[in-house]
C-alpha cells in the first residue's frame, strides 16, 4: 500500500488563494455599498404616490408611474420584435446554415453590433426611424432601437444554448423519421429553452438600463395613457400610445439629475435597482426550473 503523502501548501499558492477572496470580496462590498447608497439617498421619497402618479405641478406630484408604463411598453415591444429575429437566426447559424464565408459574416456583424457604443444606435434610430420613415420620437422608434441593440444578445445566447444539446438528438430524430423542422421544433428548442430565457431576460435588463439611446428616439414623455369605460376606446389609447413620446425610468432619472432634484432621482435610482435584482433572480429561477424540466 503506497502511503498517502499530503501535499504542502507553498506560500504563493496561499497569497493567490487569497487575493482571489479578496478581490471577491471587494466586488461584493463595492456591490453593497452602491446599494446602501442609492437607498438611503432615495428611499424615503419612495412611496404609493410616487409608484402611482404622474409629476404635476397642479396637483403637486412627481410620479413616475407614466415612465414605469413607458418602459413596460419598450420591453414588450422590443421583445416582440427581438425574440423572434434573434431565435430564427440563431437556428439558421446553427442548424441550416453550412460554414463558410456568409456564416463567418454573418457573426462577425452580430459581435460587431453587440460592441458598437448605445450612443451611436441612439444616432442611427434618430436619423433613419425618427426622421427617414417619420415615426417622430416615440415609443415605436425607441423600441425599434433596442431591438437592434439586444439583437445581438439574443441570437449569442440561444446559438449557445443549441449548441449544448446533444448531437445524439438529432441523429436519434432523424433517424426516426422527423422531418429536420419537426426535430427542431420539438425536441431541440425545448431542450435548449433554459439559454434562451436567459437571453431573452438579459436582454430584457439591458432595455430597463438604457438611457442614451431612447433619449434621443423615444423622448422625455411621461403622460399615462387615458382610459375610459369604453373597451374599443381603452384599446384605442393603448395603441396610440405607441406612437407618442415616452420616458422610461433612466431618462426620467437623467432628467431629473440635470435639472438638481437629486432626491427624486436617487428615488428613481432605487426603483431601477429592485427591477434589476428582480429580473436577475428571475434569470437564475427561470434557468434553473427550466433546466429541472427538461
Amino acid at each position: 500500500m503506497l502511503a498517502k503523502t499530503k501535499k504542502k501548501a507553498r506560500p504563493t499558492d496561499k497569497l493567490l488563494l487569497a487575493a482571489i477572496y479578496g478581490s471577491a470580496g471587494i466586488a461584493v462590498l463595492l456591490l453593497l455599498g452602491m446599494i446602501g447608497f442609492v437607498f438611503f439617498k432615495g428611499i424615503r421619497v419612495v412611496n404609493w404616490q410616487f409608484l402611482t402618479t404622474v409629476k404635476s405641478v397642479l396637483r403637486g406630484t412627481v410620479g413616475i408611474a407614466g415612465n414605469i408604463v413607458n418602459t413596460l411598453y419598450l420591453v414588450v415591444i422590443t421583445l416582440f420584435i427581438a425574440t423572434p429575429l434573434g431565435v430564427g437566426a440563431a437556428i439558421y447559424l446553427n442548424e441550416y446554415a453550412k460554414p463558410g464565408k456568409l456564416v463567418s459574416a454573418i457573426e462577425f456583424t452580430t459581435e460587431t453590433l453587440s460592441g458598437i457604443p448605445s450612443i451611436i444606435f441612439g444616432l442611427f434610430g434618430m436619423i433613419f426611424f425618427v426622421e427617414a420613415l417619420g415615426l417622430g420620437a416615440s415609443v415605436l422608434s425607441g423600441s425599434l432601437t433596442m431591438a437592434l441593440m439586444v439583437l445581438p444578445l439574443i441570437t449569442r445566447n440561444t446559438q449557445e444554448a443549441l449548441r449544448t444539446v446533444p448531437e445524439s438528438y438529432r441523429t436519434g430524430a432523424l433517424g426516426m423519421g422527423a422531418t429536420k423542422w419537426h426535430m427542431i421544433r420539438t425536441i431541440l428548442l425545448p431542450s435548449s429553452m433554459p439559454g434562451i430565457v436567459t437571453g431573452v431576460i438579459l436582454a430584457v435588463g439591458r432595455i430597463v438600463g438604457e438611457s442614451a439611446a431612447l433619449l434621443y428616439t423615444a423622448g422625455s414623455g411621461y403622460q399615462l395613457p387615458r382610459l375610459t369605460g369604453d373597451f374599443l376606446g381603452n384599446l384605442k389609447a393603448l395603441v396610440s400610445k405607441a406612437t407618442v413620446e415616452g420616458g422610461s425610468l433612466t431618462v426620467e432619472l437623467y432628467l431629473r439629475m440635470s435639472n438638481a432634484e437629486y432626491d427624486i432621482a436617487f428615488g428613481i435610482g432605487c426603483v431601477l435597482l429592485v427591477i434589476v435584482l428582480a429580473i436577475n433572480l428571475l434569470t437564475k429561477l427561470a434557468a434553473k426550473k427550466l433546466k429541472a424540466v427538461g
